[in-house]
């Protein structure tokens, strides 16, 4: 069988490292690149020297060899590259979020359901975390019987000099809820099982960073299915003495047991990552993640041969999207109501 043809179009963030490595270890091909030059341009070139960059992104679309397009362009214009590439015929591969307005969304949907094509995004913190696969397998099989709530934890670290400009343009990357809070928006519906939610409350702010007003540096959202509840914190406030980006964590809480995730770090205790400690009627252990199996890319590949939905449900991609974007919409005009 042929390896699968990808090409890529947009670099601005290095969460397009992890995309092409998934869909490179799956054991498709990559093509082609299209990318303005910036920060990660040279880099991208030096890892992946087999790529052919073109100077124009139809260069890609009207290569019928290429079935799949992935992006990590600046996030507002993601949903435009996914449009064009559905509408050449090619399924898509998206950093979060895919989307940062709901009118976006909504043509999103459009196109998907008129061309058939396949739309996914790769969640760094759900699909390239083994220690949320894990978990995602124990709760399938029982494990803490009903999930009943879910506490999702998202810290980043800010790197300010780093930044290029539109990480800090409020337009440019939809604020923090569509962007960092998407990932655990997903994980939400992904562990409890739930098709929708409700925002039961919604914040942002910018509560230091004064010198850039389009930055929001916290938020966070209340979410209920009316079975299960769900919180969600997400800032930029990783302190410096932290030697990983951010300590990302998951609490699953069950009917018969808790899940709790530590994803990059567990804080003065066991080395490395993708920590999982599972607590039920039998006592409390930890389970080591480092051997499980991360599905996505090969689940994506199969998907676009047999146009299944295994990877990512169509409409749980959608989904998470919509409720992201509605706390984002929520949480701006409380704080606009009471600026005023």
């Amino acid at each position: 069988m042929d390896p699968i043809r990808f090409g890529v179009i947009g670099i601005d963030h290095d969460h397009i490292f992890g995309q092409v490595t998934f869909m490179l270890e799956a054991g498709a091909e990559l093509a082609a690149f299209h990318a303005a030059d910036n920060a990660l341009t040279a880099e991208f070139m030096r890892r992946y020297p087999e790529a052919k960059r073109v100077a124009d992104p139809s260069g890609i679309l009207e290569d019928g060899s290429i079935a799949l397009v992935l992006s990590a362009a600046i996030p507002a214009k993601r949903a435009g590259i996914a449009v064009t590439a559905m509408r050449h015929g090619k399924d898509v591969m998206l950093d979060k979020p895919g989307a940062t307005s709901l009118e976006q969304l909504a043509e999103l949907r459009q196109v998907q359901a008129e061309t058939g094509r396949i739309l996914s995004i790769l969640y760094s913190e759900h699909f390239e975390t083994a220690c949320t696969v894990k978990a995602g397998e124990l709760v399938k099989a029982g494990a803490i019987g009903e999930v009943i709530h879910t506490t999702g934890l998202g810290p980043h670290r800010i790197r300010k000099p780093q930044r290029p400009e539109w990480f800090f343009d409020r337009a440019s990357y939809g604020g923090i809820l569509t962007d960092i809070a998407s990932h655990q928006c997903e994980q939400f519906l992904f562990f409890t099982g739930a098709e929708d939610a409700e925002i039961l409350s919604a914040t942002v702010a910018n509560r230091n960073h004064p010198d850039k007003p389009g930055l929001q540096d916290y938020g966070d959202i209340h979410l209920t299915t009316g079975r299960a509840t769900g919180y969600i914190r997400v800032d930029w406030y990783t302190p410096e003495g932290l030697p990983v980006w951010g300590d990302g964590r998951l609490f699953i809480l069950g009917t018969e047991g808790t899940i709790e995730l530590r994803k990059y770090i567990d804080v003065e205790g066991r080395p490395g990552k993708d920590h999982l400690f599972l607590t039920d009627k039998t006592g409390t252990r930890h389970i080591d993640c480092s051997a499980v199996e991360r599905p996505y890319g090969r689940q994506l590949l199969e998907d676009i041969r047999n146009r299944t939905e295994t990877a990512m449900p169509q409409a749980h991609c959608f989904k998470a999207m919509e409720i992201a974007l509605k706390a984002q919409v929520l949480a701006e005009k409380a704080l606009a109501a009471k600026a005023e």
